[in-house]
């Protein structure tokens, strides 16, 4: 039986556990769920922390928070996250791959194809392809958004059945739950329009992704019949506990 396609943005707040490096143990979490989703799912990862892996080797005091800065860190980093990938997932007998893109090559229609067709044959030969955007050439997800618009460029263009937004956030609330109390969460949403107002954004150091960059996400999924949940990376098992019901999250159904 034909599997499902699924999609996982990885954040970095989700892979460095909230602290300035790549928690080993976090991305050890995500490879045991992956052994266990491959039996339903075809999946993709879309990973940020490049920047953050280039901080475990790098004196962080001494570089400028400068766009040109990061991107230079991106370049050292991006071959340290996908080594920590390929030890760990290798150990779980998964095989990886690595796929750097830029915006542009959703625009061309020759790129989109060659895209499209290099990640089904990786996925055909039984390898997890691990998405990132490319930051020496690109500067959008330095910039703003964490990679959240990237993977649905991916999902809407593999048509996937589902996009899962991994943060450090199980969903949309009503109010912004770092900042309120009383706010409550948005288990399913079928019009953006209705809860837009409801995004109140506040900084990060650990991530450029906020709610805003997942609602623009989430538009391009309902324009693309593409279901996306947004989860909650913190705990253990966090992708199967979010598809099995077990744990809160919010679900954008068209």
């Amino acid at each position: 039986m034909k599997k499902k396609k699924l999609v996982i943005k990885i954040g970095s707040s989700t892979l460095t556990a909230e602290t300035d490096r790549i928690s080993r143990g976090k991305i050890e979490d995500i490879a045991r769920q992956v052994l266990e989703l491959r039996k339903e799912y075809d999946i993709v990862l879309v990973s940020s922390g490049a920047v953050a892996a280039a901080n475990q080797i790098i004196n962080i005091h001494r570089w400028e928070k400068d766009v040109k800065s990061k991107q230079a860190k991106a370049a050292i980093g991006q071959p340290i996250l996908l080594q920590i990938y390929n030890e760990i997932f290798r150990d779980f007998e998964i095989r990886t791959a690595q796929c750097l893109l830029t915006y542009n090559d959703f625009e061309r229609l020759t790129s989109r194809k060659n895209t499209r067709n290099t990640i089904n044959e990786l996925l055909n030969m039984g390898y997890i392809p691990i998405v990132n955007e490319n930051d020496t050439v690109s500067v959008k997800e330095i910039e703003v958004g964490d990679n959240d618009k990237l993977s649905a460029y991916v999902a809407s263009l593999l048509g996937a059945d589902l996009l899962v937004l991994v943060s450090d956030i199980n969903g949309i609330y009503t109010k912004n739950p770092h900042l309120h109390k009383d706010a409550k969460l948005i288990v399913e949403v079928n019009d953006l329009k209705k809860v837009s107002h409801f995004v109140e954004e506040r900084e990060s150091d650990l991530g450029t992704g906020g709610m805003t960059t997942k609602l623009e996400a989430a538009q391009m999924c309902f324009d693309n019949d593409v279901e996306m949940y947004i989860v909650n990376g913190k705990g253990n098992n966090f992708l199967i506990d979010a598809l099995s019901g077990k744990s809160h999250c919010t679900k954008f159904k068209k």
